[in-house]
């Protein structure tokens, strides 16, 4: 848009070269000042000068100029969230839509979407638990992890609830002492490993777990799919096909053993709700975080200067004023004076 400028001025020389051209068909120079005494020669191109300089000024604007930047510290209230989520072939039952595993993912995403300045962390474990994103408070970063997750990562089947515990007092940094909270999402079946130390233990870490059973008592069969198309269902040994159950108990007993609470994770707004009441319960705890401020923008001030020419501009009129003429910027007094002493 600043090439406008200069294209402006061009046609701004076309037209004075035009205009003198035809002045001087239509009468003599010496005529012309008779006919038009107070027409100013410069103030055309001061009007011209204000407001390309308004014209520039706007354009810089629009670009929003930024200056001064500076490290500064940013102090953040919050809880150190980590969701432990069971990636088992149980959580591929499809006895809650779409399925366990789909339907853990998106409360957890849910979750997500109601959090402040919490910092979070996911596993996700099977036969064994694997950490899949550290302590962050890169909340897109964790939904792309989270999406991640599939039952077929972890070959080692069953439900190591225990691992997952374990791995979970690692995440936390001894150092900042936030409080601390551990989200566990799973059906609770193929439970396996001494979970009662492995809580107990996380309890005196200052950890709270809270559990969310995934699927319905009644169960379902685990599909086999090929291309995301059911090609069977998984069976026992004896040929029949295996029914996955939700098993609450086991999850409800670790929620009680570390302060916190088992949720029916079925519906989602309820889910929702109940993470929001008990996080509000939880105190929260200042951490800080430094990162590069901001750019400050002024782009104001630009617009400031390009208001005020083309307010100027309105009361620069194109007649000649007594002071400006006296500044004789164009030599007229001597042309006039050469003038007077021929006649």
């Amino acid at each position: 848009m600043l090439l406008l400028v200069p294209v402006i001025l061009l046609v701004f020389l076309i037209f004075i070269y035009w205009q003198n051209r035809t002045r001087k068909k239509f009468a003599s120079s010496r005529l012309f000042k008779q006919l038009a005494p107070n027409r100013s020669r410069s103030k055309p191109i001061i009007k011209l000068i204000l407001i390309l300089l308004a014209m520039a000024s706007m354009v810089v604007a629009l670009v929003n100029p930024k200056m001064g930047t500076k490290l500064k510290t940013v102090k953040r209230e919050g809880v150190d969230i980590v969701f432990a989520i069971d990636v088992s072939k149980s959580m591929d039952a499809e006895d809650i839509a779409p399925s366990r595993l789909e339907k853990s993912k998106q409360l957890v995403s849910q979750i997500l979407n109601n959090l402040g300045s919490d910092r979070i962390g996911i596993i996700a474990y099977a036969g064994g638990a694997y950490p899949q994103l550290p302590i962050t408070t890169d909340y897109s970063a964790a939904k792309m992890f989270l999406q991640a997750l599939n039952t077929d990562m972890i070959s080692s089947q069953g439900t190591a609830i225990g691992e997952a515990i374990e791995l979970a007092t690692t995440y936390y940094d001894d150092e900042q002492k936030t409080n601390r909270v551990l989200f566990i999402l799973s059906d609770g079946e193929d439970h396996e490993g001494n979970v009662e130390t492995i809580t107990e233990k996380a309890s005196e870490m200052g950890i709270r777990i809270f559990t969310i059973g995934v699927g319905t008592e009644k169960g379902g069969p685990i599909p086999i799919k090929r291309n995301g198309v059911i090609q069977n269902y998984k069976k026992d040994n004896q040929g029949e096909t295996v029914i996955t159950k939700l098993n609450p108990s086991t999850l409800k007993e670790i929620a009680e053993a570390a302060e916190g609470s088992y949720i029916y994770g079925n519906v989602t707004s309820e889910v929702t709700e109940k993470v929001t009441e008990e996080l509000l319960n939880i105190e929260k705890t200042e951490f800080e975080a430094k990162q590069f401020a901001d750019f400050q923008s002024h782009f104001q001030l630009l617009l400031g200067i390009a208001l005020a020419l083309l307010f100027l501009d309105i009361f620069v009129l194109e007649r000649s004023t007594a002071w400006l003429r006296d500044l004789n910027l164009f030599n007229e007094r001597k042309k006039k004076s050469g003038q007077d002493g021929s006649n």
